[in-house]
C-alpha cells in the first residue's frame, strides 16, 4: 500500500510540472538531425495561459540532461508576432517583428518595432530591441536615434492640499 500511494505522489508531482504546448499551424517541417521543428502559416501557440501568434515559428530542441528526452530550448517567431504572457506575479502583452525565447534561461527578446506592456501595473515599453529575463527581473530596451525608447508608466499624486 505504502508502494501505492508513492507511485500516486511522484506521478502526480511529474504530471504537475509537465505542461501541455499546443501549436496550430497551415505548415510543419521537422530536422531531428539539428533539432528543429518549423511551423509556417497563421501560427499559434498556447501553453497554459500563455500564446503566441506569429507566420513562422521555428523550436530549437535539446536533449533533457540525463535521458533521451528532447527539450524546447529556444523559439524564434517573425512575421507578425504577438504574445500574451502570464506568470504568477506578472501578466505581459506585447508584440514586435521578431521574438526570439530561451525557456531554459526564461528570457525574452523582442526585435523590431518592439512593445511590452505589463498589465498590472500599466507600463509600456516602445523600442527595438526589449529583453527581459524572467528569473533575474533584469530588463532592457535599446532604441535609434529615428526611434527612442518610450517608456509610458501611470503615476498617482498625492492629493494637494
Amino acid at each position: 500500500m505504502k508502494i501505492i500511494s508513492s507511485l500516486l505522489i511522484l506521478s502526480s508531482l511529474v504530471l504537475a510540472q509537465t505542461q501541455q504546448l499546443i501549436v496550430d499551424a497551415q505548415n510543419f517541417e521537422a530536422n531531428d538531425k539539428k533539432g528543429i521543428s518549423t511551423f509556417t502559416g497563421n501560427v499559434k501557440i498556447k501553453m497554459d495561459k500563455d500564446k503566441l501568434n506569429a507566420q513562422k515559428v521555428e523550436i530549437f530542441f535539446v536533449n533533457k540532461k540525463g535521458s533521451t528526452s528532447k527539450i524546447p530550448s529556444k523559439y524564434i517567431a517573425t512575421g507578425k508576432v504577438d504574445f500574451e504572457i502570464v506568470t504568477a506575479a506578472k501578466h505581459y502583452i506585447g508584440n514586435g517583428d521578431k521574438i526570439i525565447y530561451s525557456p531554459i534561461k526564461q528570457e525574452y527578446t523582442v526585435l523590431g518595432n518592439g512593445f511590452l506592456q505589463e498589465k498590472n501595473d500599466n507600463r509600456k515599453i516602445y523600442g527595438d530591441k526589449i529583453y527581459v529575463n524572467q528569473l533575474s527581473g533584469e530588463a532592457k530596451v535599446n532604441g535609434s536615434d529615428n526611434k527612442p525608447v518610450k517608456f509610458i508608466i501611470n503615476i498617482e499624486r498625492g492629493s494637494e492640499k
